[in-house]
């Protein structure tokens, strides 16, 4: 590979921010060959007995090299995520094998391991700073997770197992999105969309006109199907976009080559394989290793716990629901497609509000506006606009600074398109950490999937949110803040990295809770024709609507977590019996509303089949109770203040949670946070289920 033609690759530019705009597909090949080549080279060097082995000799160059390859395959995973091409996908595809054989590799090279062993009895380990001591920790515990311990002639197929594995998840993502972007419903009159509110029928509208079609498009991605389910009075229009939506990447969706059922139960066999091989008696277990929660039975306690507590409260929304559809909307039978209508419906005339009337109050500027307020009055930092090349026109960029210090940048990737996987997420750029003469300020990507703004009668409109979608805004940017206001000098255990799955959670659940704030939402608030913020008869209706199904919501989260923590715990892949039928017995045990037989959610529960949360899903619901916790300091300040905006408790809380990264346990944190373990009685207070 000669040197001028990688001088020239932008993948390979480390000296800054990622060149989005000169990052092609056929950058990516010669790019990770180059890496992977260079990191080969320096484990080999590392390998080598060394007289003493130290931080500095060993640690360090290890940490500098496999810092540019994770770097360089996280701007390309980054942008199949978030503009996936063919071209684009090939290339991922081609190396994604490559890249994970190479940390199989590493996570089971038995010289590295015996060399971070000889540092953790060093007679300088107790000196060395707390964060170092943290990374040397967990290095030998994902050694030993990683296979570094089992005999030689088992490692080729512990490292086969990680690759089939890396490759189903991606196919099994893939196929999601296939399907999600395949599909297309078209509807020719606009009588047929009664009671769907006028800007949903303008996306529609205007997706229908890119297609040079007639009429309205209505597609799978989440701004576009839910609110058919919402609103739409045309129960059979309802009934076919839930359909199509529950049945997508499954046997009964639109191609079987999208069909993920497969790909499930292959996913659940390499897992339960990993597990024996290691010594463990189940996935669930090797899970759970790295994380807060002691045991499978602890986390199967903890949400049966919940569901008993919040059963009365779903048992009792299911009955008000019922009644209501039966006596005020005519449904005799209340199915899966008239949930979220009846409920809409149950609600408008409980509180006399609707969603959509809450969201003319929520225009982009005004929103973005009011959460860099709050950050900036709780944390005492400063947010800016920014530049740098970006991988789509809508994406914006900013920088947060700290007494005139640049301590941290973001990107800002707000709305739903083709090529885009749907939901919404945070993640890295770049990690912060000390380098010799200056610091390495830590870079986010916030992405979520919101409809973008829209021409109106020739004018330019900006996009408006839903309270939800403020919400999930607040949620991803509390990762952000996680990952941007980290004072640990050391990349492993910088920001969120190092810290345990189920308590990475809280401070973007914690920063929801403001989204419910007077105080808070009073100044992020203008009317999309008057100007005027929201009013505070409407903000009373909304608190008071605040925890409508709560119950029905709470059983359905524990139900996902259950059926996440069975499929790894107890469940044999190989045996007779189907990973549906699970799902069966557990709904009929926990669950108070079962959806259609035809219903494949499992088909697109990308978070545990494709994401990092396999036997994790529990965690939601686990650092909920620390965050509602957590939140609670803040509610007692604004008893005395009259605003929850304190920014006593918020350096508290960025000092001792933000801060400390993953440099010590999370427990640890939250201690010296609350002054005291966390209890659920905040949890149950915040959903209205206190005893």
């Amino acid at each position: 590979m000669n040197m001028s033609a990688n001088a020239a690759n932008p993948l390979l530019d480390f000296t800054d921010l990622p060149r989005f705009d000169a990052i092609k597909p056929e950058h990516v090949t010669p790019a990770i060959e180059a890496l992977l080549d260079e990191n080969r080279a320096v484990v080999a060097q590392l390998e080598a007995p060394m007289a003493q082995v130290t931080w500095e000799n060993f640690v360090e160059p290890l940490e500098n090299v496999t810092e540019k390859l994770g770097r360089a395959w996280g701007v390309v995973g980054h942008l199949n995520s978030v503009v996936d091409t063919p071209e684009l996908r090939a290339t991922y595809n081609e190396n994604q094998p490559k890249v994970t054989e190479f940390w199989t590799a590493l996570a089971q090279n038995l010289a590295l391991f015996e060399k971070y062993k000889a540092l953790q009895a060093s007679p300088d380990f107790a000196s060395m700073p707390a964060a170092r001591r943290k990374i040397i920790e967990n290095a030998v515990r994902d050694f030993r997770l990683g296979g570094a311990e089992l005999p030689e002639d088992k490692k080729p197929r512990f490292a086969e197992i990680q690759e089939k594995h890396a490759v189903i998840a991606t196919r099994f993502s893939e196929n999601v999105l296939d399907a999600t972007n395949d599909y297309a419903l078209f509807v020719e009159s606009e009588n047929e969309l009664s009671g769907l509110p006028e800007d949903v029928k303008q996306a529609a509208r205007a997706a229908a006109e890119k297609d040079g079609k007639s009429g309205y498009k209505f597609t799978l991605h989440f701004p576009s199907y839910f609110p058919l389910l919402q609103y739409a009075d045309n129960r059979t229009l309802r009934e076919t976009i839930y359909r199509a939506n529950a049945t997508k990447a499954s046997e009964l969706g639109a191609k079987p080559e999208w069909d993920n059922s497969q790909n499930i139960v292959e996913l659940l066999k390499l897992r339960a394989e990993e597990a024996a091989m290691l010594g463990y008696q189940n996935f669930a277990e090797v899970s759970l290793v790295p994380k807060m929660a002691e045991s499978p039975q602890h986390v199967i306690g903890f949400l049966e716990d919940l569901a008993k507590r919040a059963r009365p409260f779903a048992e009792k929304d299911l009955a008000e629901l019922r009644q209501f559809a039966k006596e005020e909307l005519g449904l005799d039978q209340l199915e899966a497609w008239d949930m979220a209508y009846a409920s809409e419906k149950l609600r408008e005339k409980r509180y006399a509000f609707s969603e959509q009337e809450v969201k003319e109050y929520f225009p982009e500027p005004k929103v973005i506006e009011g959460l860099f307020r709050v950050v900036q009055s709780l944390f005492a930092v400063q947010i800016k606009p920014d530049s740098s090349p970006v991988w789509h026109k809508d994406v914006k960029f900013f920088r947060i600074e700290q007494d005139g210090e640049l301590i941290g940048q973001f990107y800002l990737d707000l709305y739903a398109r083709n090529g885009k996987r749907g939901g919404a997420w945070m993640d890295d750029a770049r990690g912060r950490r000390k380098l010799k003469d200056r610091i390495q300020t830590p870079v986010a990507y916030l992405t979520c999937n919101f409809s973008e703004p829209v021409v109106v009668d020739g004018k330019q409109r900006p996009a408006f949110f839903t309270h939800d979608e403020v919400i999930t805004l607040f949620h991803e940017f509390g990762h952000g803040l996680h990952h941007m206001l980290t004072q640990v000098d050391d990349l492993s255990v910088a920001g969120i990295a190092g810290v345990e799955w189920d308590a990475v959670e809280l401070p973007s659940q914690f920063m929801e809770n403001f989204c419910w704030e007077w105080d808070v939402l009073q100044h992020m608030t203008s009317h999309a024709d008057t100007g005027k913020p929201l009013p505070r008869e409407l903000f009373d209706k909304m608190i008071a609507a605040k925890n409508f199904q709560s119950g029905l919501q709470m059983l359905r989260q524990v139900e996902f977590s259950l059926f996440d923590m069975h499929l790894h715990h107890d469940y044999d892949p190989n045996g007779g019996k189907s990973v549906q039928e699970v799902l069966n017995e557990l709904r009929q045990r926990v669950a108070v509303v079962i959806p259609p037989a035809f219903n494949r959610f499992q088909h697109s529960f990308g978070h545990i089949f494709a994401g990092g949360y396999s036997a994790g899903y529990y965690s939601y619901k686990w650092a909920e109770v620390l965050s509602a916790d957590a939140y609670s300091l803040f509610e007692e300040a604004s008893e005395a203040t009259g605003s929850v905006l304190s920014s006593e408790a918020g350096l508290r809380f960025s000092q001792e949670v933000l801060a400390m990264g993953g440099s010590r346990p999370a427990l640890e944190s939250f201690t010296a946070f609350r002054g005291r373990e966390p209890n659920i009685d905040a949890l149950l207070r915040h959903n209205g289920m206190a005893a």
